[in-house]
């Protein structure tokens, strides 16, 4: 209900609240007799979470007040009122640290904005470093290179997988044509269909036999070949004079995700996509001659003394 009152004198007015003026209720007690406050005494009053000296405000802001909701104004519940206060400032001050109020700001506000924003910079440098390894990984994924094998290589890929893997059978060693074999073929395919020879290309086929030679013991052989490498490979021999197309081939399945570790400019590695794309087609075009159709049941590799 509303109030008439403009700041105290009658009995009606003496218990207005300060967020918006406040009157007690007199249907909050069971009778006048049981009410503690005495007409005009000054109180203190709730209103949310707050405490404030009931007073007269404005008829637009009176309200009735429970007696349940009323203070003694003593000099204990003042400090009440004031820790109340207290805390709820503290609570609307902004953990970003930035101004709540569209105030000018002074040379010492601005130059507390510059600290905390070098600060926050410096957070920034921190987590960055801290994830630089996972940011490096999803830059490594994006730079991988796509390459799309023909289906009859697919195939090829999977007979290969399922003679090793799923019959026991091992390509015979040495194989001819070997990869150096194959690579120095596509040489001169090349040369023959661009009518000189490309650097470029060279330069590609001397990577691809580096990269060959090194992660064929690593990670282009079948556990049931590794008896039969380390009986083929000796005295320094190169893989690359051994193995032939079938390995040759395992490697362009591993070649993305090795590259994705060369520091190579995007342009470049897209020509290098290309040519690789281009290869695998050589393979595919000279497939019956190049690829083992079946492979051998026994050891795999071919003895000295199987020659004389």
């Amino acid at each position: 209900m509303g109030s008439s009152n403009t700041g105290g004198g009658s009995k009606d007015e003496s218990t207005m609240e300060g967020g918006g003026g406040a009157k007690a209720d007199p249907s909050a007690s069971d009778s006048p007799a049981a009410d503690p406050f005495s007409d005009g005494e000054k109180v203190l009053a709730y209103h949310g979470p707050r405490i404030y000296e009931a007073k007269g405000w404005s008829k637009n802001w009176d309200e009735w007040v429970g007696t349940d909701r009323l203070m003694k104004f003593t000099p204990e519940n003042v400090r009440k009122q004031q820790e109340l206060a207290k805390n709820q400032n503290a609570d609307k001050i902004p953990k970003s640290g930035r101004s709540t109020q569209n105030k000018p700001k002074g040379s010492n506000d601005a130059k507390a904005d510059k600290d905390d924003l070098k600060n926050h910079v410096s957070k920034g440098k921190k987590r960055k470093a801290q994830f630089g390894n996972e940011e490096k990984d999803a830059k490594s994924a994006e730079k991988l290179v796509i390459l799309q094998f023909p289906l009859t290589l697919k195939k090829q890929l999977v007979d290969d997988w399922e003679f090793v893997t799923q019959l026991g059978k091992l390509v015979k060693l040495p194989r001819s044509p070997n990869v150096d074999d194959i690579l120095k073929k596509y040489l001169d395919y090349r040369t023959k269909k661009d009518g000189m020879i490309a650097e470029s290309v060279g330069e590609i086929l001397k990577g691809l036999r580096c990269y060959f030679d090194k992660a064929l013991p690593a990670m282009l052989l079948y556990k049931k070949e590794r008896q039969q490498y380390q009986e083929a490979i000796r005295d320094n021999i190169s893989p690359s004079t051994i193995y032939g197309a079938e390995h040759l081939l395992r490697l362009f399945v591993k070649l993305p995700e090795l590259l994705a570790y060369v520091n190579m400019e995007e342009e470049a590695l897209a020509k290098l996509q290309l040519k690789l794309v281009d290869f695998l087609k050589f393979l595919q075009k000279n497939q019956s001659s190049f690829f083992l159709s079946a492979y051998d049941a026994s050891k795999g590799v071919v003895d000295d003394t199987d020659t004389k």
